[in-house]
């Protein structure tokens, strides 16, 4: 998400897994195309469920953008217009988030790349793709990649989750403990989600305790009349529920997912954009393990580049971890970088099998 608040209402897990990260915004620029005032296209995905699409531009291959936990298709508006200048640009609400229908299971990698197949499938958008996924959409792409390879023609990463993160990161525990213990911490996490889903069934009521822990605080990126459209959003019962599914699935189900279809993907146009260092200490970290993280983060993207014979990892210079909001233009560069790379390479159309 795109404050502090959001972060901690949606993304808590990756906030104690991954570092401290501080989302001030870095621009004055207030963002109010009316397009996220409302569902974009709402598309059948299976019966009775729909998913809000959102496109502009034309050309091939379409570029799509799958967000970070929960995340609306609003966290790609500094970008996606300006990629819709060369090319397709679409992004998408997943099951449960923004204006799309609840989901009806978990928050998987593989149930959203089920989900997104189908949404491009039913929405006659063919392949090839360019992929473009932040934090948790970029787990979700590369498995789309390691799927279903022939689709799509190339990735962009944005400072994506990590499948090995968690062991790494406690190898690194500075207390030693055992890996039942270190994951013991997150039970609390888990139990104010629940809260959150129940409060928000029988309705929140504002001011409380519960509805500030849970409810997302308006954004100033965006206009008065976005954040009160995802007002809304945020305290139904179908986003509480997706912020619970996608945070207890990421560094378990979907990480195992994404380990075990990890392919090669030959001479595939990727890159992965990395955010600025952590140089903030934890309360009771030292700086050697802090610098140990930071290491351990770009160790981790390394290999995530390496599964193409020309990945790239690339730091962005003075970015946090919303790169697409607060260094949007090194987001754009980068995946007209790849859109230019996979058409030049392009040899034949691409059909489904």
């Amino acid at each position: 998400m795109t404050t502090d608040q959001r972060l901690r209402a949606s993304t808590f897990l990756f906030l104690m897994l991954y570092c401290s990260i501080s989302t001030a915004a870095k621009s004055a620029v207030v963002i109010d195309d009316p397009a996220y005032t409302h569902p974009q296209h709402l598309v059948e995905v299976e019966p009775g469920r729909r998913l809000n699409l959102y496109c502009i531009g034309k050309g091939t291959p379409t570029v799509v953008f799958d967000s970070g936990l929960t995340d609306e298709t609003d966290v790609w508006a500094l970008v996606q217009p300006v990629v819709a200048a060369h090319t397709q640009a679409c992004s998408y609400d997943r099951a449960g988030s923004g204006y799309s229908d609840p989901g009806r299971r978990a928050g998987t990698s593989a149930n959203i790349v089920d989900d997104l197949r189908r949404l491009l499938t039913a929405a006659a958008i063919k392949p090839p793709y360019i992929l473009v996924g932040h934090s948790y959409g970029g787990m979700n792409v590369r498995l789309y990649a390691d799927l279903h390879r022939d689709e799509v023609a190339g990735l962009v990463l944005i400072d994506p989750s990590e499948e090995d993160w968690v062991q790494s990161a406690w190898r690194l525990d500075p207390q030693q403990r055992t890996y039942a213990q270190y994951h013991a911490q997150l039970e609390p996490f888990w139990q104010g989600l629940r809260e959150c889903v129940a409060a928000s069934r029988t309705g929140f009521v504002a001011g409380s305790e519960l509805y500030k822990r849970c409810v997302p605080d308006t954004d100033p990126h965006f206009s008065a009349a976005i954040n009160a459209a995802y007002l809304k959003v945020h305290l139904s019962p179908a986003y509480q529920q997706a912020t619970l599914t996608e945070n207890l699935s990421i560094h378990e189900k979907s990480s195992d997912q994404v380990r075990t279809a990890r392919r090669w993907y030959g001479a595939m146009p990727l890159i992965v954009l990395a955010s600025s260092p952590r140089t903030k200490l934890r309360p009771d970290e030292t700086k050697e393990h802090m610098d140990a993280v930071n290491r351990v983060h770009l160790f981790l993207f390394d290999q995530m580049a390496l599964q193409s014979s020309i990945g790239v990892v690339r730091a962005v210079p003075d970015s946090e971890h919303n790169v697409q909001m607060t260094q949007p233009q090194a987001v754009s560069d980068a995946v007209l970088e790849v859109l230019q790379a996979a058409i030049t390479t392009q040899q034949e159309p691409v059909t489904r099998k």
